[in-house]
């Protein structure tokens, strides 16, 4: 069964979408079979894919879990879409965000996302939930859903700050709904590390959190050419193949598998 790996911040702006399309494909060059789950209603990761018009997609996340609400049969591979870069992706759009308060009055309402996954889950080796940037009843979902948390976390001191908050939802999710569900690590993205305030943040984030918390060697560079992947549909291996920020996504890719 494959592993599913939740990327969550509740911080916007950090990088998620980017890291979940960058370890998405460099997973599948690698060989393995990848599902992108795209958890937020703003569909960023359905248009960083080349989808630039979520709410024109008929069968969507919100689509299945509807269904599974209404105790309706729901066909595993419905709604799935095969990427050209070798990943299958679930689309999200705005209806998701009208699910999300049908959820606050559901049985179970922490786990339909859970009894979705557990039914295609044999079919792949990884599944990569993209998280909204919130901590919301689909994050918790998500989580509930979930093996481990990959953190991205931009070089920020706000960033430091929320993750106290992250932390706090995750044990409790741990504790109450999902026991096996880990934190896989933090990953440091949008880093300048010329300068001196991203190199402190960085250590600062190190000496409070190394000791219980993964924090992956490889550090994401600020590049204008990653911001640029969203609008181009493609992932940064195809927009900027000799790139840095190509390069530490492949870092960190490896530093993944190894785990």
């Amino acid at each position: 069964m494959s592993k599913i790996t939740a990327i969550c911040n509740q911080k916007g702006g950090v990088g998620k979408t980017l890291t979940a399309v960058s370890l998405g494909v460099g997973l599948a060059r690698m060989g393995k079979k990848v599902l992108l789950v795209d958890v937020d209603a703003q569909g960023s990761l359905t248009a960083s894919l080349g989808y630039q018009h979520p709410d024109q997609i008929e069968t969507t996340l919100a689509t299945l879990l509807e269904l599974l609400i209404m105790d309706k049969p729901v066909f595993p591979g419905a709604g799935i879409i095969h990427h050209e870069e070798g990943i299958d992706l679930l689309p999200a759009n705005i209806e998701l965000s009208g699910l999300e308060v049908t959820l606050v009055n559901t049985m179970s309402r922490e786990t339909v996302l859970r009894e979705y996954l557990n039914s295609v889950r044999d079919q792949y080796d990884v599944i990569l939930l993209d998280c909204c940037p919130s901590l919301g009843m689909l994050t918790i979902n998500a989580l509930a859903a979930a093996d481990d948390v990959l953190v991205p976390m931009q070089a920020h001191y706000l960033s430091l700050k929320g993750f106290e908050q992250l932390i706090r939802t995750i044990s409790n999710v741990k504790r109450k709904i999902n026991p096996k569900l880990d934190i896989a690590g933090i990953l440091i993205t949008m880093a300048d590390m010329r300068t001196n305030y991203s190199r402190d943040i960085v250590e600062l984030l190190r000496s409070a959190y190394g000791e219980s918390v993964r924090i992956f060697d490889s550090i994401i560079p600020l590049s204008i050419r990653a911001a640029e992947t969203s609008a181009e549909g493609k992932s940064i291996y195809l927009h900027d193949p000799a790139g840095k920020v190509s390069a530490a996504y492949a870092a960190f890719t490896q530093e993944v598998v190894a785990l």
